[in-house]
């Protein structure tokens, strides 16, 4: 689960991360409102949406009086902004957040992410603050510091120094004061079960403090029980519709750019498929994990929720029976057919448990649309047959 920067920020006070004083409004008039309270004569405009690089889409702007809060706003609020995270298709901004102006003398990165490899969070920094990480580890991947932290010690004061020394941090004063700040920014990420924490840019003053003024971060779903304040943080509104639809029947999806859907069960299988795919000359449309607790029931709403893609013209069903036998699955296509209009060929492989069952079920049907494949490599080039007309 994500959420928006001026939430993030909210977190970010409970744990004493400083930053720049703000207010979240909805409406222009609200939003001048705000920057008359904060006071000062230069505040920030930030479009409010689940994505960075709103800067770049238009989404950010500077204000030098009550007026331009106004005009920005009125700019900024119901406008659909494309950033290099949005796709083409962008976000609708439904809220901005009113920021007063900061004493900018330096920009960093600072993050926090979970490093599989490692099975360990890492902290992340770079004096490339400001721009794209991703560009950053890319063009210049010395540029970024990598400090992995041991959950069983947690952050101490040689993983502070390794930072500090990484970014040329050379003032005493300067160490200890980001020091406190990673530790700080350490212990929120592990207390909120997070996923992910990015300040970029992680400004430093010309008085030598550091704030954060920018915010992302993204939860553990599987957590969220624990953290009911943090879910109460939710913005539905940010999130995909089908997606969503998806995790109330147990299934994970993720909608894609391609034309042939897929419906799998395991997300290492999901992978593997999608790649085959790939190389046999296709593009998926979605990822759909079926899970291992798959009924008839869910394996239909697997297929109206792929079916809603315009650009599907091809689905194919590999499942691998173990947990979910395949018989189970056969079923559900059964009633997916009697459910939904399954307009275009479907590819079947199904192996495992209750394979034969399955293959008799389906011939026995007599589905016309439905081919069966032999394997994983036979049901991926069949597919990308049938989507391209063969």
């Amino acid at each position: 689960m994500n959420i928006h920067e001026y939430q993030a920020k909210q977190i970010f006070a409970k744990y004493g991360v400083p930053t720049p004083r703000g207010i979240v409004a909805n409406t222009a008039d609200q939003a001048v409102r705000n920057a008359a309270e904060l006071g000062g004569k230069i505040w920030v405009v930030k479009a409010q949406i689940h994505a960075g690089g709103r800067g770049l889409g238009g989404g950010v702007k500077l204000a030098r009086s009550l007026d331009e809060v106004g005009e920005f706003a009125s700019q900024i609020l119901g406008m659909t902004l494309v950033t290099h995270q949005t796709g083409p298709e962008g976000k609708l901004v439904q809220k901005v957040y009113i920021e007063e102006g900061a004493d900018i003398k330096d920009e960093l990165y600072l993050g926090v992410v979970l490093d599989r490899a490692k099975e360990m969070p890492v902290i992340m920094a770079s004096t490339q603050g400001g721009m794209e990480i991703e560009n950053v580890a890319h063009d210049n991947p010395e540029k970024i510091i990598k400090v992995a932290v041991d959950p069983a010690i947690g952050f101490q004061g040689f993983h502070g120094r390794e930072l500090v020394f990484g970014l040329g941090i050379t003032d005493p004063a300067e160490q200890k004061k980001f020091i406190s700040f990673a530790s700080k920014l350490y212990k929120l990420y592990m207390e909120n079960d997070a996923e992910m924490i990015e300040i970029n840019p992680l400004i430093k003053t010309g008085a030598g403090d550091f704030l954060a003024l920018d915010g992302k971060m993204g939860f553990d779903d599987s957590a969220l029980g624990r953290h009911p304040d943090i879910e109460d943080m939710r913005d539905i509104s940010e999130e995909d519709a089908d997606e969503r639809e998806a995790s109330r029947y147990g299934l994970s999806y993720i909608s894609l750019d391609g034309e042939i859907g897929c419906m799998v069960n395991g997300a290492g299988l999901a992978m593997g498929t999608m790649d085959t795919i790939n190389y046999m000359g296709g593009t998926p449309a979605n990822f759909l994990d079926v899970g291992g607790k798959a009924n008839a029931e869910t394996v239909a709403k697997g297929f109206e929720i792929i079916l809603k893609n315009p650009k599907v013209k091809a689905i194919f069903v590999n499942i691998f029976g173990g947990i979910v036998r395949c018989d189970r699955i056969a079923n559900g296509i059964l009633e997916a057919t009697k459910m939904v209009n399954v307009h275009v060929p479907v590819i079947v492989r199904l192996d495992g448990t209750n394979a034969p069952e399955a293959a008799e079920i389906l011939k026995n049907a007599n589905i016309p649309n439905v081919i069966a494949a032999t394997d994983l490599a036979d049901g991926a080039a069949k597919a990308v047959a049938a989507a391209k007309g063969e």
